[in-house]
């Protein structure tokens, strides 16, 4: 069970791909987190990472990690699949927990989810961590502050080769019924967002297109299998105020390393961010001006991949584990809520794109 306030936050991880590369070495890096347990279907990988981090325990089995009772918080770093079972067991252990978006496979998981760790009395929110990056914060404090007046419409696109080479094997994120796809992996984060943003969604239409239909099978001697999940998606979302949201992702886009930009256009103001930096103007001006805020965190944790998401999730460590103190959230956290509501918008453009780009309803 989770402990008091004056002890270091014992942390346990399960999977070693994202969990390696950005929340075991930011997590090593935190003052007050021990790593004190590592999980990992393929055991070797658990114990390379125990070996690099120097954690004390590693498992092939979460259940067994689960049950040790030496764990105040787990972070679930898996493919969408195994968010339910791994999530109720590390519910039932009584863990805080931080689950990786998106939260499930559909809303019904999503529900069960949140219901169980409300039930539970436990701190729960998933890894929505472009919620802490400073230059966001400061585009929602302005929208806040009414810089934008009534919001009219907001475009954000983003373009990245991550699956542009053919030759790329074919893995879980080809596969649609473990929950892969550009949408669920990339559109999560871009329509939590939205939401925190400008607020609730009330209906969506979509489009998911997958432009390389397969992919070779490692090992197999040329042999491939068929892409089933989306490596390009676009979706129109209506909000309670009727403010319209276009949003475009491509992940087959060649020469360019994951570049995102946010137009939002009001009846009072205009805000722009575009590769991080942050733009604004009110009506009454006739030039942008910069908006960005300063990072007091950049570089403070080494040998993370470059981009906005590493950044980010240093800062929502550090939230994370002083709210854990005090046995509740960081403020401005997505919770199991805003996962499930964000689910419910999944599901929609889903259903959207099997009925032809029809609006659906977002409820949830």
């Amino acid at each position: 069970m989770p402990r008091s306030n004056k002890e270091q936050i014992r942390v346990g991880i399960i999977g070693t791909g994202f969990a390696r590369r950005v929340q075991l070495p930011t997590f090593h890096a935190t003052p007050g987190v021990q790593v004190v347990a590592v999980c990992s279907a393929h055991r070797d990988r658990a114990e390379a990472a125990a070996q690099e981090f120097g954690i004390p325990q590693a498992f092939s089995d979460y259940r067994q990690m689960l049950q040790t009772g030496e764990l105040d918080l787990v972070s679930i770093v898996t493919p969408p699949h195994l968010h339910l079972p791994m999530g109720l067991a590390a519910i039932e252990a009584g863990t805080h927990l931080l689950l990786e978006k998106p939260m499930a496979l559909d809303l019904s998981e999503a529900r069960q989810l949140y219901q169980q760790a409300e039930s539970a009395g436990i701190v729960h929110l998933i890894d929505h961590e472009l919620r802490f990056s400073p230059a966001r914060r400061r585009f929602k404090e302005l929208v806040d502050q009414g810089f934008l007046g009534q919001l009219y419409q907001v475009t954000v696109s983003l373009a990245t080769g991550l699956r542009a080479d053919p030759e790329r094997p074919w893995d879980w994120w080809s596969e649609a019924a473990k929950g892969g796809g550009l949408l669920g992996a990339v559109g999560s984060h871009q329509i939590d967002q939205l939401r925190w943003w400008f607020g609730e969604i009330e209906r969506a239409a979509g489009l998911l297109e997958t432009f390389i239909k397969e992919r070779p099978l490692a090992g197999m001697g040329g042999q491939t299998r068929l892409v089933e999940a989306d490596d390009f998606c676009s979706f129109q979302l209506r909000f309670a105020t009727g403010a319209l949201a276009t949003v475009t992702l491509n992940s087959v886009a060649r020469h360019v390393q994951g570049w995102q930009r946010v137009e939002a256009y009001g009846s009072e103001g205009t805000l722009i961010l575009d590769r991080g930096r942050l733009w604004g103007a009110r009506s009454d001006e006739q030039e942008l001006t910069e908006q960005t805020p300063d990072d007091p965190l950049q570089g403070q944790v080494t040998g993370l991949p470059e981009g906005e998401f590493p950044q980010a999730f240093i800062h929502l460590t550090r939230a994370l584990v002083e709210s854990l103190r005090q046995g509740q959230a960081p403020e401005g956290s997505a919770s199991f809520y805003d996962g499930m509501r964000c689910q419910a918008v999944l599901d929609a453009i889903r259903r959207s794109q099997a009925e032809e780009g029809r609006w659906v309803p977002c409820g949830a």
